[in-house]
């Protein structure tokens, strides 16, 4: 499913704190890094990953090189990986995070089969949708 209501969303993003954001670039000109920017100004915590940039310093936030490096709660993780990479991100994600609450895969990233097991361990999960967008027009 990639209908979601406007509730949803929006009670997603502002139940939300803390967000790992999978496949975090340096690059100004990546929506990476612009979602994450976004974010991070919005007030969220982001929390960089990227095994290429692990290290270096990203929105104020160590990158990490996989999931399994981040050591607090996440209340999100947010995918910016292609379509058919999305189950390994998933099964890291559900193993790292037992109180996982969202899985959001950004616009172009669908993973029917990802998507279902998140579901069934009670993850809430969006596909095809950019949290930047959605706050900008259901939030402000």
């Amino acid at each position: 499913m990639t209908d979601y209501s406007d509730t949803l969303l929006a009670d997603i993003l502002r139940q939300t704190r803390t967000i790992a954001l999978v496949g975090a670039s340096t690059n100004p000109e990546r929506p990476s890094f612009q979602v994450g920017q976004f974010l991070t100004e919005k007030g969220y915590r982001v929390i960089p990953v990227n095994p290429g940039l692990a290290g270096q310093t990203l929105w104020g936030q160590q990158v990490v090189a996989q999931l399994a490096d981040i050591d607090m709660p996440v209340d999100m993780v947010d995918i910016f990986r292609r379509s058919e990479a999305v189950p390994p991100v998933v099964d890291e994600a559900l193993a790292a995070f037992p109180g996982l609450k969202v899985i959001w895969m950004q616009l172009g990233v669908e993973n029917a089969a990802a998507a279902a097991k998140a579901e069934d361990r009670g993850v809430t999960v969006i596909q095809n949708h950019c949290p930047k967008i959605e706050y900008s027009r259901l939030i402000g």
